[in-house]
């Protein structure tokens, strides 16, 4: 009799705001886990890390742990794989890269992303988020936060970002999101991703042709042929992958928060100086990435005092180690104004989130201007009824029911 399906791997389960019970479990008996995450029947044992100091010693040595995916089923007729082998839709994934690969597309990328270059997104992204909120007090409560001001935002953004043109960008997000949505089946996610790509390839081949002041033609003018159309394409696809649902999930799930404690909603709502250290501690106490991508041991290394022998794979919970004590003072607790910390809900290493600060911003323009809005925002439903998002590479919420 074959055995029941498995629930969700560990690393991916939350109880509310928190790491699920089984987590925190692991997390407080010992900092390093052997724990079996193979779908269904199947079964795949990895080495979940929890600890704070643990997992910023796997995420920090790129030397030891590496990020990059082998892919053998089509490389050589042997059976064998070329290590430089990588399918198509990964080229330009820089999750999916080691040094020096990394380095030379991180270097390319990097000055895009800049606080600096990032200011100048700074007006239309007030702009965008202004729209928004016109339109939720235009359709009148109740209204849905995650479908009609999280959700738009967080894609309206991205796309200005890479360059998408509005009037197609309903169709374009759409086919992302069905992509990224887990509860799909595994050909409806294809095909919608292979969608979304052919569309960025279009754009990339106009951008080859009449680069404009935007990402994408910025990096055409500034490198040239030294990045590849498909790079450009893999490049665009993560941040939509990486930002689509991270800072969805954060709009929403920290409006809740605030919602929850009407003191700390008040405070961001009246005070500018507030805004920066309340995202800090929402970002810390949220954290809804549930890990960044695997890595593998290239040695024998030791982490937490148990051995990870070369060849073995290695998953770091960011929620349970941003929840450790060795982080911070009653990490609980959600605590605006306690002494920022390094957190790590943005990674930590030569991986550490390219959009961090585009992120920031949107959050930091986000929460006080709904607040603003809508001064006597409340829940329209009992918050135990309010429906959490289970499918996904990132925490969030399926629905916000609110009126004011």
């Amino acid at each position: 009799m074959p055995r029941p399906s498995r629930p969700a791997p560990v690393y991916t389960r939350r109880t509310r705001f928190d790491p699920a019970a089984e987590l925190r479990r692991l997390a407080a008996e010992r900092p390093v886990t052997r724990v079996d995450v193979g779908p269904g029947d199947s079964e795949e044992f990895v080495w979940l890390v929890t600890g704070y100091d643990e997992v910023r010693q796997v995420l920090g040595d790129h030397v030891r742990f590496s990020t990059r995916r082998r892919f053998g089923s089509a490389a050589r007729t042997d059976g064998t794989y070329a290590d430089d082998y990588r399918p198509d839709d990964m080229i330009g994934q820089l999750m999916d890269y080691d040094p020096p690969e990394h380095t030379r597309l991180r270097k390319m990328l990097t000055p895009e992303f800049t606080v600096r270059r990032i200011r100048r997104l700074r007006p239309r992204i007030e702009e965008i988020t202004a729209e928004r909120l016109d339109a939720v007090e235009r359709a009148g409560p109740p209204a849905d936060l995650v479908e009609q001001f999280a959700t738009p935002v967080s894609g309206a953004v991205l796309c200005e970002l890479i360059g998408v043109p509005r009037d197609d960008r309903g169709a374009f997000l759409r086919r992302a999101r069905q992509h990224l949505d887990q509860g799909r089946g595994r050909q409806a996610r294809a095909a919608a991703g292979a969608a979304f790509s052919r569309y960025l390839a279009d754009l990339v081949a106009e951008q080859r042709r009449e680069p404009d002041d935007g990402f994408l033609g910025m990096l055409v003018r500034d490198h040239g042929t030294d990045v590849t159309d498909k790079e450009l394409r893999g490049v665009c696809v993560l941040l939509l992958l990486a930002g689509l649902d991270n800072i969805s999930g954060m709009l929403s799930l920290g409006t809740l928060v605030l919602l929850e404690h009407p003191d700390r909603l008040a405070e961001i709502r009246e005070d500018p100086d507030a805004v920066d250290r309340t995202v800090e501690e929402l970002l810390r106490y949220l954290t809804v990435p549930h890990a960044p991508t695997p890595r593998t041991a290239l040695e024998d290394v030791t982490v937490g005092g148990q051995l990870v022998k070369a060849g073995e794979h290695v998953v770091v919970s960011l929620p349970a180690a941003n929840r450790d004590p060795a982080l911070t003072g009653i990490p609980d607790r959600f605590d605006p104004a306690r002494e920022p910390s390094a957190h790590i809900a943005f990674g930590h290493g030569i991986h550490h989130c390219l959009g961090a600060a585009l992120a920031r911003m949107e959050l930091g323009i986000g929460y006080p201007a709904l607040l603003r809005r809508f001064p006597h925002l409340r829940l329209a439903a009992p918050a135990a009824e309010v429906p959490f998002r289970l499918h996904t590479t990132a925490y969030g919420l399926e629905r916000l029911p609110v009126a004011w």
